[in-house]
Order: C-alpha cells, then structure tokens, then sequence
C-alpha cells in the first residue's frame, strides 16, 4: 500500500527556538533574532551616544537613535558572516535551518554535518574570512571618509569585523578557529570524532582564559578591571564553556548513532479499514504478532497512522463500540521514513516533524513497518540493537 498525499494533510508549522522572532529571509534561510538582542542594541546606543555627540554636536536625543542605527549596521555586518557559513553548507548539499542573531553575534543552523574535512573547512573558515573582508573593506573607505556620522560608522564597523573575524579563527569550539582546529585533526587522523574532541578541549583552554583576562590585564597594563570587565569576562567565558561541553557531549552521542537503523527497530505492522473497531484492530495485530496498524481507505491507500499512547488511554469497555480511526493520526510528510535510514539521518528525520510513531516505506512506497521514538530511545540508551547484519525479518512481535 501506498501513503495517500490526499489523507496526509499540510506540513506542520515550522516551530522556532523560544525566545526567537522571525524578521524575514535570505535565500530561503529564514532569519531569527533573540529578544535578548533588543536589549543589547539599546544599551550599545546608550553607550555610542556620546561618541556620536562628539563628532557631531547638537543632535541632542538624536544621538541615541544614530547610535541605534549603527547597532543595526553592526549586526547586518554580523548576518554577512552567517550568511557566509549558510552560502557554503547549501553549496555542498547541507540543508541550513536558520540564521539566529543573539547579543554576542550569530549562529547559523545547519542540518547534517559535512562529509569530510575539506568541507568543514571551508564553510568555518569563510565566516571569518568574510568579516575580515568587510573589516579591510571599512577600513579602506575610513580613508576617503571626512568625519561626521558616516566615518565614526565606517571607523567602528572596521575595528568590530577585523576583531569579530581574528577572534573567530581561534582554535577552539564553540568558535569557527574550533572547527577549523577539527577539520585539521580530522584531516590528519581520519577521524571527525576525535577532530571534534580535541577542537572541544581547546575550547574550553580559551573559555579559561577567557575568564582569567580581566585579572590578567589588569596585571600587565596596571588598569585595575572594574564590574563590567569581570562580568563580560564571565559571559564570554561561560559561552565558550559550555559550547565546548555541549560538543563533547554530542560527538558522544554521534559516535553511537551508526548503530540506529530503522529497518532492524521497526514494528510489524498490519493494515485494517478506518471504520473497523478498535478491539477488533487490536485482536487481529495480536494475532499477527503486529506491533503496529495503520489505517487504509476503500482504494488501499495508507490514511492514517494508530497512536499507541491513545490506543493504551482507551478504556476496553469502549473498544468494542469506538472506531480505530479515533486514536490515529493522520498521515503528514514528516511521518513517512523511508525504511533504510539509519545513524544521523534517521534522528534528524524523527526531530524535525515529532511524534511517537512513524511509517516506513520502502523505496516503491509499500509499507515495511512501524518505527516507535519508544524503541529508538530504548535501543539508544541501552546501547543495545538487534542484529542488522542477518537477511530475516527482525522486527519484533509486540501486543497490544
């Protein structure tokens, strides 16, 4: 049988990070902004607007609003390195999710991770590269600039890009230098885990010092640091900290993902008509051995898919008299998996449309089985998988 594109139903919404806004899109990459973001553009116009007085005097209240607008110039220069990132991932096939602008900078969303170390290169390496082009760009327009509103823009965007784009190429993640740092390890050792691990210590040596700079320059310059030092010390620190972490932790996880196949997890599945009665569903998949029914239509065609925490919740005093369709849901893009994912590819497909039950298809579109998140979560957590290397079915019979 085959999913009907009919009885699916529209795609679902695409869900944001909280605490995100969309303000539009480039090329297709949407693009977010944290509210966290608001808070930092008004406090950089406070902060340039006696810069902006300097230079140009009388503006009065003005001067915030000018500062504000240069806030936003800094951080369109600030997409120009995301969109940098973004631009090279699609090059080599990576879909990009979205490009997320928060008050230390941006990140760039990307599904997938690039098949070799040439490729990680790459698209690390052109977001600096980028900023540092629009840095010298700046930098050689200062020279034609006569003061005024427009040089202190040209002069400040200069200094923040060339500064953005050196302090990105240090080696260490969650910085672009980090993955840089792992595209050479991996190059060098064949391996993208150990290139990521290593790239992850180095991380966290700079969050270190990172967290060590107030005091330090304050040793060699003979400046004593105030509050706001030591606060933004401790912000950039505990970002680069728990980046760093948060990449062991996931090329941890990454390193047991191969082992995840649909085809060895998936459940037998059965196929009855929508109108049949949810004991009678159930019989005939014990009966089977199914651990999982779907719903077809009069022509055959797959319609909707048995949820088994609903199935579970329905009282057996009911199931004689109450139809199998009222504890389905109905069949979406993102709940049709073809039934030969595996590893990385299998997980993200789970993510980007969650449920607790999936169809797999084969690639003619005939129904193999029915994937549980259940099962997945269990064979992951165990570590535990049956064997995929035999010819038998091996899904596994399961009552209902």
């Amino acid at each position: 049988m085959e999913p009907d594109d009919d009885e699916r139903g529209a795609a679902p919404r695409r869900a944001y990070p909280p605490g995100t806004f969309r303000v539009g899109s480039i090329g297709g990459i949407d693009v977010l902004v944290r509210s966290s973001w608001i808070i930092v553009a008004l406090m950089l116009s406070y902060l340039l607007g006696p810069q902006v007085d300097r230079v140009q005097p009388g503006l009065g209240g003005w001067k915030y609003v000018a500062g504000l607008a240069y806030a936003v110039l800094l951080y369109l220069t600030v997409l120009l390195h995301e969109m940098s990132h973004a631009l090279m991932a699609k090059r080599y096939g990576l879909p990009v999710r979205w490009i997320t602008l928060s008050f230390l900078g941006g990140m760039t969303t990307i599904d997938g991770e690039a098949r070799n170390a040439g490729e990680q290169f790459k698209i690390a390496v052109v977001g600096p590269l980028t900023s540092i082009a629009v840095g010298l760009a700046a930098l050689g327009l200062s020279t034609v600039v006569n003061g005024g509103l427009i040089g202190l823009a040209v002069d400040s965007i200069a200094f923040a890009n060339l500064v953005i784009g050196v302090l990105n190429l240090i080696p260490g993640l969650p910085l672009d230098g980090g993955r840089v740092l792992q595209a050479a390890v991996w190059r060098t050792t064949g391996n993208p885990h150990r290139g990521t691990i290593v790239a992850a210590w180095a991380g966290r040596v700079v969050a270190l010092i990172a967290l060590c700079w107030p005091l330090g320059y304050g040793l060699v310059s003979g400046h004593a640091p105030d509050l706001i030092d030591y606060a933004l010390a401790w912000v950039v620190g505990a970002f680069l900290w728990i980046g760093a972490t948060s990449a062991i932790a996931s090329v941890r996880i990454r390193s047991r993902l191969p082992a995840l196949r649909a085809r060895t997890l998936a459940r037998r599945a059965i196929a009855v008509p929508e109108d049949l009665s949810v004991a009678e569903a159930v019989r005939r998949a014990n009966e089977e051995g199914a651990g999982g029914i779907v719903l077809h239509t009069g022509d055959e065609h797959v319609s909707g898919l048995v949820s088994q925490a609903a199935l579970t919740s329905t009282p057996p005093d009911r199931r004689p008299w109450q139809p199998i369709s009222s504890v389905s849901r109905t069949m979406e893009d993102g709940l049709v998996l073809s039934a030969d994912l595996t590893g990385e590819d299998l997980v993200r497909a789970i993510t980007r449309t969650p449920a607790t039950e999936y169809l797999l298809v084969e690639t003619d579109g005939s129904v193999y089985g029915v994937l549980s998140t259940a099962d997945v979560d269990e064979a992951f957590a165990n570590g535990v998988l049956r064997d995929p290397g035999g010819t038998d079915d091996t899904r596994e019979p399961r009552a209902l």
